[in-house]
């Protein structure tokens, strides 16, 4: 159905049902972590009530969220409504349904959980901004760096055992390098030591644990993660610690801060959460997204990856350079593949401002004041109706060329890709910092390797990788 035909449809109730209420939230957070999984959920869903906008209840459910129902936005064309700050409100909202302690957060609401109409919001996004342009020139550095050693492990491991785990090392070399990368001061020439990965993971994991499953049996994990919310007191003192590293390590923004009005301790607290939970976050899930979609789509593409890189890197006179990195278009494309299929967030939410209409591809919703919305962002990213019947395919050069026209369809930055964040948005304000950073990450491996194969498989919040082999370059900068 054309756009003007939409248009011009009746509003009418979107499909679905709660059920009853506590018993069939209980029932649907069973199906979500148990006998369906999250995609499949929604899935069978849509096709049940022939709908991409539909009534239903998403996790956790009791105890911990007060009302688990939402209307859910599926699909390419209603899913933006929820980047609209002047229709939704987002306050409280970055989790969902539920809302960590924010003992948690030294007290504070963090930037994540503010509406941009918050007055401390546009301090606290100011200062990211502000942040990320003092220190743009250190990013390439520190990443070749780090990834460099990383991937020097990885080739001692393959010789002694035959495998490397990606994840487990990338946890520790994305915590150095984000904090390098940001402040300059490596977190484990600090008093945390090499603990701090493991500290931010549990941490993390205090606040996420509502929405995963660590596998285990329901009737253990059930009571214990999907019903109440965990003491923040266990991980107080990791806490603590990773506090006084980003103080000590963060004092010329924190400067900055001051400046911009904000509490030097509350922006503490804001800066360890957007460099933690944000981008070192982020970073767990997206570069082991990268990396398994780009080790599936086979030697072939590799060759196409390694001669693009090299070649744009030896016209930069062999440096790893911003203007070399532009000229990349299959590596650009890649990655945004990449974050298209696997966004590091996949849930997103808003608050209804007022009664509206939701446009789906083939009818028009009501929605009264009040209600929340939500959106599963692979259904929408995965739309066949905009990315056709390869959809769910990783299309490495999907977006090169005349298919860069589908970039305003990639949403993993809580924002469309041809956006920019602003402190009047929630659009990540590391966004172009994070692309980046996916791009390093294949330049890195096509100057050092020609080919390489991994066991793709699933970990706790996304992707689990694992080398099992690796082919020097033969020519380029890289080459042995």
């Amino acid at each position: 159905m054309n756009q003007s035909a939409v248009g011009s449809l009746v509003p009418r109730q979107a499909p679905g049902s709660y059920g009853l209420p506590f018993v069939s939230a209980i029932r649907d957070r069973l199906d979500f972590y148990y006998f369906q999984g999250e995609a499949k959920y929604f899935e069978s869903r849509v096709e049940k009530h022939g709908s991409t906008v539909l009534r239903i209840n998403v996790p956790p459910g009791p105890f911990m969220a007060r009302d688990p129902r939402v209307v859910a936005v599926l699909d390419a064309k209603s899913f933006p409504v929820l980047f609209d700050v002047d229709k939704v409100e987002k306050k409280n909202l970055f989790t969902g349904t539920y809302m960590p302690s924010t003992s948690l957060t030294g007290g504070f609401r963090v930037c994540s959980y503010l509406d941009p109409s918050e007055p401390t919001h546009t301090k606290v996004k100011q200062l990211l901004f502000s942040l990320l342009a003092s220190r743009k020139d250190a990013v390439i550095p520190a990443f070749r760096s780090h990834f460099s050693s990383l991937l020097a492990t990885v080739e001692s491991q393959l010789v002694l055992g035959g495998k490397s785990n990606f994840n487990m090392l990338n946890d520790f070399t994305s915590f150095e390098f984000i904090a390098d990368a940001y402040f300059g001061v490596l977190p484990s020439a600090s008093d945390l030591g090499t603990t701090g990965p493991t500290k931010a993971a549990k941490w993390l994991i205090f606040q996420l644990h509502p929405l995963v499953t660590f596998g285990l049996p329901l009737i253990l994990e059930e009571p214990l993660l999907h019903t109440v919310l965990l003491p923040p007191i266990f991980v107080s003192g990791d806490y603590k610690a990773l506090y006084k590293y980003f103080y000590a390590a963060a004092t010329k923004a924190l400067d900055m801060a001051e400046s911009l009005g904000l509490n030097r301790d509350e922006a503490c607290h804001n800066l360890l959460f957007a460099t933690v939970f944000n981008s070192y976050g982020g970073l767990k899930v997206m570069l082991p997204g990268i990396l398994g979609r780009i080790a599936e789509a086979g030697e072939k593409f590799h060759q196409r990856l390694a001669a693009e890189v090299r070649i744009a890197v030896a016209d930069a006179g062999g440096k790893v350079t911003i203007e070399a990195l532009e000229k990349m278009e299959l590596t650009k494309s890649a990655v945004w593949e990449a974050l298209r299929l696997e966004p590091p967030v996949k849930f997103q939410y808003g608050r209804a401002k007022a009664d509206m209409n939701i446009e789906s591809h083939d009818a028009v919703f009501a929605v009264k004041k009040g209600e929340m919305l939500f959106g599963y962002q692979p259904c929408a990213t995965k739309d066949p109706r905009v990315f056709g019947s390869t959809a769910r395919e990783f299309v490495g050069d999907r977006f090169v060329g005349e298919g860069s026209k589908l970039l305003q369809y990639v949403y993993w930055s809580n924002g469309r890709e041809t956006e920019s964040p602003s402190v009047d948005n929630k659009q990540c304000p590391g966004k172009n910092l994070v692309v980046l950073v996916g791009r390093l990450l294949v330049v890195e491996m096509f100057l050092r390797y020609d080919t390489f194969a991994a066991d793709v498989g699933v970990d706790l919040l996304g992707p689990k990788v694992e080398f099992t082999g690796v082919t020097k370059a033969t020519s380029g900068p890289g080459a042995v």
